[in-house]
């Protein structure tokens, strides 16, 4: 079991502390709306088990239970969490869904799913290097024959004109070879980048691209 050594004169904040202002701020963050390339990838496939991670304010997760998925979603926020519950409920969506509170870095929802599905798993730069372990133990979570959805920004939006350097989009092939999955258990379906309009905060107009990668375990 690992411990965690807090230092009085480091500043940084924990994963926890860092979503729960990030969603403390206001009192809704996103727009309600699935994630488009969770809706283009998804719609077609067969319901089953559903694990979503980083699942926020519970858009995608509550859009995958409409479909008949039965979901486990999962963020480090327990306001996000709130909010997902409140709009599930409101559906009637309830029974579908299971929420957990997990940091993923140090712990891990169990079981086997038919879809893993990891959405702008995006952390402060500092935080950035638990990524890989969290998105390999996403790829042990996905049952034989499912699959495992990876999908990340590209890129800055273009009206950030003067976008921080510390921050680095990792592209597919990065995520591919941190991932180290045995090629005769796991095939890549879908890797590709979509450029996508992205108004900017006062309406000024702009595009950003994201990376997607499907992969399907054997």
């Amino acid at each position: 079991m690992s411990t965690t050594h807090h230092h009085a004169d480091r500043p940084t904040p924990t994963t926890v502390e860092y979503w729960e202002a990030f969603y403390q701020e206001r009192e809704q963050i996103w727009s309600g709306r699935p994630n488009f390339l969770l809706v283009r990838e998804l719609d077609s496939v067969a319901a089953g088990s559903a694990l979503d991670l980083g699942c926020a304010e519970g858009a995608d997760a509550i859009w995958l239970a409409e479909r008949g998925w039965r979901v486990t979603a999962t963020d480090v926020s327990e306001t996000a969490l709130g909010r997902a519950r409140a709009h599930a409920q409101q559906q009637g969506l309830s029974g579908a869904i299971e929420w957990q509170q997990h940091d993923l870095a140090e712990t891990f929802p169990s079981g086997r799913f038919d879809l893993v599905s990891a959405h702008y798993l995006h952390s402060p730069p500092e935080l950035a290097d638990k990524r890989t372990k969290i998105l390999r133990r996403a790829a042990e979570a996905v049952a034989p024959g499912g699959l495992l959805l990876i999908v990340g920004h590209a890129q800055w939006p273009t009206w950030v004109l003067d976008p921080p350097e510390d921050v680095h989009f990792p592209t597919t092939d990065e995520v591919r070879e941190a991932l180290a999955l045995d090629h005769s258990e796991w095939r890549v379906e879908v890797e590709e980048v979509v450029e996508r309009e992205h108004p900017g905060p006062e309406g000024q107009p702009g595009s950003r691209k994201d990376n997607i990668l499907r992969i399907r375990r054997a």
